[in-house]
């Protein structure tokens, strides 16, 4: 009899400790699930369920309304595609992209390079260099260029003054672009060198003596060699930089106050915020909200996607 309760009590034991070994990976991604669901998959749900009302004023006999929320429908999200300043912020934030994308990872790879080099001296603080704007606010970093840009306390356009120069008005019209993209490219390009140079890192050394023996200089090296074999990391950062780009928002609105050249809806981020908390129509905003998610996922989406499929025929070469 107590052979038979030890052989239970083993049994029960057993089962225990194989029930507890297959939940412990559910009790260390459980706090990860619970802040996922409160602060990434609430809000989102929120987001849509405030997209599909509106508020309806009734009664205005004696000059006061009762205000109620009812159903929508897709009244807000026809009128978001529909919107003619949130066609225009979008072009104009496709026009700072062009400029901040291209010029940011060039400039992030050349110096990657440059700092990948056999005879590079001071490697480590020119890495920390250049890596350190990235370590200053947004916010920041757009009033310290903004003061910079501005004509009456800016040392550049004293120094234009004094020697007779003209000086450019860097906040408006089309220069108001090239000086936007100037903070981001300042802001962002240590980020992705390190990215970049963490990978030419990584690439054995058999790699670039095989191309020695063959013959290859420095510049073919880097051309033939290291930039191709670095494509994975070319194609994160540039998806990095895309959607940080469609979320444009610090720079141009800590500008604004600066000059009459940047509006409230300059960006479609910045039409957001100001239907939402100038106007005080969230629902409006809710729903542009979701649009621009959408349009930014289904860009990024493809534009992954087309760089997976180059990187792959590459390596099928």
């Amino acid at each position: 009899m107590s052979t038979r309760v030890k052989d239970r009590t083993a049994r029960g034991s057993g089962r225990s400790g194989a029930y507890g070994v297959k939940a412990a990976p559910y009790g260390f991604l459980a706090p990860a699930a619970v802040l996922f669901l409160l602060f990434f998959a609430l809000p989102i749900g929120y987001a849509l369920w405030l997209s599909l009302h509106k508020v309806e004023i009734s009664g205005l006999g004696l000059g006061k309304g009762a205000r109620r929320e009812v159903w929508a429908g897709l009244e807000n999200y026809a009128a978001a595609l529909t919107d003619g300043e949130l066609g225009h912020g979008a072009l104009r934030v496709l026009g700072y992209g062009a400029i901040v994308v291209p010029v940011m990872l060039g400039l992030a790879l050349l110096f990657a390079l440059l700092l990948d080099g056999e005879r590079v001296r001071a490697r480590s603080f020119s890495r920390l260099a250049i890596f350190l704007p990235y370590a200053i606010p947004g916010v920041i970093a757009a009033l310290l260029w903004g003061f910079l840009y501005l004509p009456e306390v800016s040392p550049f356009h004293y120094a234009l003054d004094r020697v007779g120069l003209p000086r450019p008005d860097l906040l408006d019209g089309g220069p108001l672009f090239l000086a936007l993209a100037n903070i981001a490219v300042w802001g962002g390009t240590g980020f992705n060198m390190i990215v970049i140079y963490t990978s030419l890192r990584a690439i054995p050394a058999e790699v670039y003596e095989a191309a020695k023996l063959d013959g290859a200089s420095p510049l073919q090296i880097a051309l033939r060699v290291k930039i191709p074999m670095v494509a994975p990391s070319l194609v994160l950062t540039f998806f990095f930089s895309v959607i940080a780009t469609l979320q444009v928002f610090s720079e141009p609105t800590t500008l604004k106050p600066l000059t009459n050249g940047i509006s409230t809806t300059w960006s479609p981020l910045m039409k957001v915020y100001s239907d939402a908390f100038v106007n005080g129509n969230v629902y409006a905003a809710s729903a542009t909200a979701v649009v621009l998610s959408l349009a930014t996922f289904a860009l990024s989406f493809a534009l992954l996607r087309l760089g997976n499929s180059r990187t792959a025929q590459g390596d099928t070469r």
